[in-house]
């Protein structure tokens, strides 16, 4: 049987892309909730594999223009007290952190935006997702806050010259990232269409972000396609182990 993954879907257009199409080429159930449009977010993880939590416009605190967030934040304590493997994406990866402790705040630099190397950090080695990744890996970027202090004992994977945490560990089996391993060229430009005034007031080019993540297109899927099956691989295992102690 298929093993079911819940991925929490914060508003149209940043859905789960090319890490929902690996881990279901993997063999996993995808049963994503959409809450901006009323749906329900389950009362806990009972029956799901693991938890991916996508990114959104929305600061990590804004509950009041997305009062779903405050369950959310729930979902990821309950996923790492119970080792339920957890995926947090852009925004995702920032309520993992600042539901475990860690803090997120607005860029004073403006958006960081586009397709941009990351360097392998020392804890990345032993790492069961990110420990492949390559240095100088691109990692497509579109984030108007940062993650400027991990959780008490996460561990740092991959960073970046302007962002410094880009991807982290908290756990045996939760991983955030304030990168976005789901899009392609053509997910940033419907992005960047519908951005591009606040992106611009902010200092950034649109235009130019479009054409590095095309630029880099092939290797993007190359490795964060593989990362998404690293992560898909530990939700099968996991899932077989508490089958196997049943």
């Amino acid at each position: 049987m298929a093993v079911a993954v819940l991925v929490v879907q914060h508003e149209d257009g940043a859905g789960p892309g090319l890490v929902g199409e690996r881990l279901v080429a993997d063999g996993a159930r995808l049963d994503v909730r959409h809450p901006w449009r009323g749906e329900e977010l389950p009362a806990g993880l009972a029956g799901y594999g693991g938890l991916v939590v996508l990114g959104g416009a929305v600061g990590c605190r804004d509950d009041g223009a997305a009062p779903w967030l405050g369950r959310v934040r729930e979902l990821v304590r309950e996923a790492v007290l119970r080792e339920v493997p957890l995926l947090g994406i852009c925004l995702g990866g920032q309520l993992v952190a600042d539901a475990l402790g860690g803090a997120v705040a607005p860029r004073a630099r403006g958006p960081e935006l586009g397709s941009v190397p990351l360097r392998r950090l020392p804890g990345v080695a032993a790492d069961p997702v990110f420990g492949q990744v390559p240095e100088g890996a691109p990692a497509a970027q579109w984030h108007f806050d940062d993650i400027v202090r991990l959780p008490v004992g996460a561990v740092p994977l991959l960073g970046g010259d302007d962002c410094r945490h880009q991807a982290f560990r908290a756990g045996p089996v939760a991983w955030g990232v304030q990168f976005h391993p789901e899009v392609d060229g053509d997910a940033i430009a419907v992005w960047a269409r519908a951005d591009a005034e606040a992106v611009r007031d902010a200092g950034g080019d649109p235009d130019a972000a479009v054409a590095s993540v095309r630029r880099d297109d092939d290797r993007l899927r190359a490795v964060w396609g593989a990362v998404a099956g690293a992560w898909g691989r530990v939700v099968r295992e996991r899932a077989s182990a508490a089958d196997a102690a049943r």
